[in-house]
């Protein structure tokens, strides 16, 4: 298949699969419960945090975390006493559990008391988002927590493929054209985006010839990277829903 042909096909997967009726079925459906910037992106990046496994226990964990919060992110971790911040010691997904759900709210509270927001943690002006990736983390940890926890946020600056991150940044930073994905972070742009590195998105990239390392790191990302800006370099992340929709509907 010429590049011409590879990217004709992918673009016809994409205008297939980005389409809001797959929504339901994506832990995305969780933060488009909300319609408060800061609702949607808190609701999002907890969403993003615990999407591994099963995706109706994924859905099922993240709909009880927006309960414990009261159905009212941004206000219930600004405000929320200690004693309501306890009901989120019960919280288990997998291996993330209540002591680290209760971390993740006082991180938040953190950077939104002191750094204004969510989306001003992860600016950079790179061409990638790693260097932004790794900034956050140092950030949202920089308050007391066990160590444990530091698991669960990703730095692709140590080798890590931080799919769920990448997932993350393209709700918020992908232009809201299709009714799927936010785009409620201006700072950030799309071109910066990469394609989240999960098992479906990598076996069709190997497939296709676009990923030729084994191993699901960074360098894989950017390897991926190069040939998904070679189609769309404004909008690179777009060919998640071609590589995924690939994957899981048509055991590609």
């Amino acid at each position: 298949m010429t590049h011409l042909d590879l990217k004709e096909f992918l673009d016809e997967k994409v205008a297939l699969y980005l389409k809001p009726n797959f929504i339901s079925e994506d832990p995305i459906s969780i933060p488009h419960q909300f319609t408060k910037k800061e609702d949607i992106e808190i609701a999002a990046f907890l969403s993003a945090t615990i999407a591994w496994g099963r995706r109706p226990m994924i859905l099922k964990n993240a709909a009880k975390m927006m309960q414990i919060m009261d159905h009212s992110p941004h206000d219930f971790i600004l405000n929320a006493s200690n004693t309501e911040i306890l009901k989120s010691l019960d919280f288990c997904h997998r291996t993330f559990q209540g002591i680290d759900f209760q971390t993740f709210i006082y991180a938040l509270r953190n950077i939104y008391q002191n750094h204004k927001g969510l989306e001003g943690c992860f600016y950079t002006e790179k061409e990638d988002m790693s260097e932004g990736i790794s900034n956050f983390k140092q950030i949202f940890f920089s308050i007391e927590h066990q160590q444990r926890t530091q698991k669960h946020v990703s730095d692709p600056l140590k080798g890590s493929a931080s799919k769920r991150l990448i997932m993350f940044l393209r709700w918020m930073v992908r232009p809201d054209t299709n009714g799927v994905d936010f785009g409620v972070w201006k700072s950030l742009n799309p071109s910066q985006l990469s394609c989240p590195l999960d098992v479906h998105t990598a076996n069709v990239g190997r497939k296709l010839g676009l990923i030729t390392r084994k191993a699901n790191d960074w360098k894989t990302v950017k390897e991926l990277d190069v040939h998904l800006r070679s189609f769309c370099k404004e909008d690179p992340a777009k060919y998640d829903f071609a590589l995924f929709g690939l994957g899981v509907y048509e055991k590609f």
